[in-house]
């Protein structure tokens, strides 16, 4: 198949000789901005609910989860190997030493070879940074970052508890102590249409990232975000927009820019909006196929033109 970013599966296989999967754990952390000591409420958009596995419980040890997770998988790839993705809230946000003993008992479980750990900019200090170095250089480590956005007002608005230089800082003294860094990016926040989105595009390639996961923004039930979407709406993107606008991004990141992945798929039950109802590979398949079609530069000038007309 025809490349036209490079994807995380294809680059992971470069990373390891035998297959490897994620396997998300839940080590019972919070966020600064739900608890207090940045605000309250958390993020406005954020239901953990929507990416926490049946197999992830964090009534059970880290030993058990991976070990649940390891059956969960086991069945399609008996030789498969694992990395412990460290994914619900904040997994930066305690002491030290606590943090160092969940993330070792992770890689005592047989099988696993790697972490994958999901934070906050605001989350990380030179003593952790210290070990996540020591770390990289006897293993697979990625450390991932919730940027969201470039925007500060945005930020402001979402109740992130941070703006975008913290973010900024944070990456770069990740990346200068030669560890995969990570980001994550929401597209359609609110106020944000196509043309802001394209604007940091630019942005967010500048950052020495390895790795990038975008998603569209999800309206999901039991939020402030849900609230606000019903007292005021907003337009959400269609799938079609939403191609053309990733297919727009995508020209303005630099080639060697790992792509994780572009959409998220929440539980039916606790998605308001947008429905698509498309699973993530047939909106990679759809995409492709729009990027197949896409033969000239004037042809990615003219999508980008679109989308801020009906974004606006």
């Amino acid at each position: 198949m025809e490349q036209y970013y490079r994807d995380f599966g294809n680059w992971l296989r470069t990373q390891f000789p035998f297959r490897v999967q994620k396997i998300s754990v839940n080590a019972g952390f919070t966020c600064p901005n739900r608890d207090g000591r940045s605000g309250y409420g958390g993020c406005i958009y954020c239901n953990n609910q929507t990416f926490n596995p049946a197999y992830c419980d964090n009534g059970k040890s880290i030993t058990q989860q991976l070990e649940d997770g390891k059956r969960f998988f086991s069945g399609k790839y008996p030789d498969m190997k694992y990395l412990a993705y460290f994914q619900a809230y904040t997994n930066t946000y305690g002491s030290n030493n606590r943090l160092k003993g969940l993330y070792e008992e992770a890689l005592a479980v047989e099988d696993v070879v790697g972490l994958v750990i999901g934070t906050r900019p605001d989350c990380i200090n030179d003593t952790l940074l210290d070990y996540f170095e020591e770390l990289n250089r006897r293993t697979f480590l990625i450390v991932e970052y919730g940027v969201e956005t470039c925007n500060d007002s945005t930020l402001r608005l979402i109740n992130r508890g941070h703006d975008f230089a913290c973010a900024r800082q944070a990456i770069e003294k990740t990346a200068r102590r030669g560890i995969r860094t990570g980001a994550h990016i929401i597209l359609g926040l609110p106020g944000e249409d196509a043309e802001e989105s394209l604007r940091q595009a630019p942005i967010i390639s500048s950052l020495p990232l390895t790795t990038l996961k975008i998603h569209q923004l999800q309206i999901i039930r039991g939020t402030r975000l849900a609230k606000m979407y019903a007292d005021h709406p907003f337009h959400l993107y269609t799938v079609e927009e939403y191609i053309r606008l990733i297919a727009a991004y995508i020209r303005l990141l630099r080639p060697d820019l790992v792509l994780e992945r572009f959409v998220s798929q929440s539980p039916a039950d606790l998605l308001i909006a947008p429905r698509w109802g498309l699973k993530n590979y047939e909106f990679t398949h759809r995409l492709h196929n729009y990027l197949k079609g896409m033969r000239t530069t004037h042809e990615y000038g003219q999508c980008v033109k679109e989308d801020r007309t009906q974004t606006e």
